[in-house]
């Protein structure tokens, strides 16, 4: 049995391992071979939450797990992920902290931009400069050609080390800029993660064909993306759509006359839905974080470092 922590997790590294994992669930999900319950939350009123994941896969391989995560106020975070394989109940590993997580986010926005930007993607523009930004970054430049980023958050200096430390990493062109408009303006592929409540980036601002994703808030009560780009949209997709239907704020597009054109990812890389029609389509990913994928990950970073 492994046990790993933030350290032992490269996010450069373990990205690709990362996304082929989760193509392999995708297509499980599509066929009724993914196991992902909806997220169940435990209260400690005064505290904050623990949030709990259960999920895997079956077939050949089958794997079995849960992720632990908590809401409690501060400085820092952490998460538990334990997988097992279910043809015979080995415990494989356990997983401490967050990077596992951001690796997996990344990951599934990874394969969202691989199925639903344009095949010659090569520009990308970057709202946010946190943890989840990074690994969608890292992710897109993992899935396509990227030559060039353009990064906005409202710190300067937070932009400008985020720029520096990531073009040393992927070895591409990164520039940070002056505003959210700049940032998008001649993006193919567009990145949001941000805490923003309030929308970052309007439809107008966006360029023919833009796909973009979004990490951020997507709630009733607070979302960094509008409505206009819901409206913008030929196709909006979700990673699981049982959770946009189980968030403690209505989900941002339910009620809406969006609510049920949204379609599933794994439809998208089963076929089983098309995806991009044009190369002007605008396309839209909201990710919520499918149940299990953290499992499936884990799962598949055990195996690559006994490699």
């Amino acid at each position: 049995m492994k046990i790993l922590k933030d350290e032992d997790l490269t996010s450069t590294a373990m990205m690709p391992v990362a996304i082929a994992a989760l193509e392999r669930a995708f297509l499980a999900k599509a066929t009724g071979l993914f196991v992902s319950p909806p997220r169940h939350h435990v209260s400690f009123p005064g505290s904050g939450d623990l949030v709990f994941t259960v999920g895997g896969i079956l077939g050949e391989r089958p794997l079995a797990g849960f992720r632990i995560y908590e809401t409690f106020d501060g400085p820092e975070h952490s998460q538990i992920v334990a997988v097992w394989s279910a043809n015979n109940a080995k415990l494989k590993g356990v997983v401490l902290g967050e990077r596992l997580g951001q690796i997996r986010t990344g990951a599934i926005g990874g394969i969202a931009i691989r199925h639903l930007s344009a095949p010659n993607a090569k520009t990308v523009g970057v709202i946010g400069t946190g943890a989840q930004a990074r690994t969608q970054l890292i992710a897109a430049a993992t899935v396509r050609e990227i030559e060039v980023a353009h990064v906005f958050s409202r710190d300067e200096k937070g932009r400008k080390a985020f720029a520096k430390e990531m073009q040393r990493a992927l070895n591409i062109s990164i520039k940070p800029v002056e505003s959210a408009s700049e940032a998008v303006a001649d993006a193919d592929i567009v990145l949001c993660a941000t805490s923003s409540d309030l929308p970052v980036i309007r439809a107008s601002q966006l360029k023919p064909g833009a796909h973009i994703n979004t990490v951020g808030p997507k709630t009733a009560n607070g979302h960094e993306l509008g409505l206009d780009i819901a409206d913008a949209a030929d196709l909006i997709v979700t990673d699981s759509l049982a959770q946009t239907q189980t968030y403690a704020s209505p989900f941002f597009l339910a009620g809406s006359r969006h609510e049920h054109r949204m379609q599933e990812l794994a439809d998208v890389v089963a076929n089983k839905v098309p995806g991009r029609a044009s190369p002007i389509d605008t396309t839209l990913f909201c990710s919520v974080g499918l149940a299990g994928t953290e499992v499936v990950v884990a799962s598949a970073i055990f195996d690559a470092l006994r490699d």
